[in-house]
């Protein structure tokens, strides 16, 4: 699975994008996000408040507990505003 990150996710984390095998039972964006947050510190930094990264599965929105099961791209970025 391709996993995007944007602005001051991306770094945070320390890179734009990375291709992840997950292990089982992660089925869920939180299980995702839960799963990242114990890969290393910049990890748990970029997702030290989950309920500010937004998610998008193979570029639509979604919430954390949108199943990830068959996607190909997760994207996570900050809020966004309009104008």
């Amino acid at each position: 699975m391709k996993l995007i990150y944007f602005a001051w996710v991306r770094e945070r984390v320390g890179k734009a994008e990375e291709s992840v095998d997950l292990p089982p039972g992660i089925g869920t964006v939180s299980d995702l996000v839960a799963w990242l947050k114990g890969r290393g510190e910049e990890y748990a930094y970029a997702f030290e408040n989950a309920g500010v990264v937004r998610a998008a599965i193979d570029r639509v929105h979604a919430k954390p507990d949108a199943p990830i099961t068959g996607a190909a791209e997760i994207a996570f970025f900050p809020p966004m505003t309009g104008g």
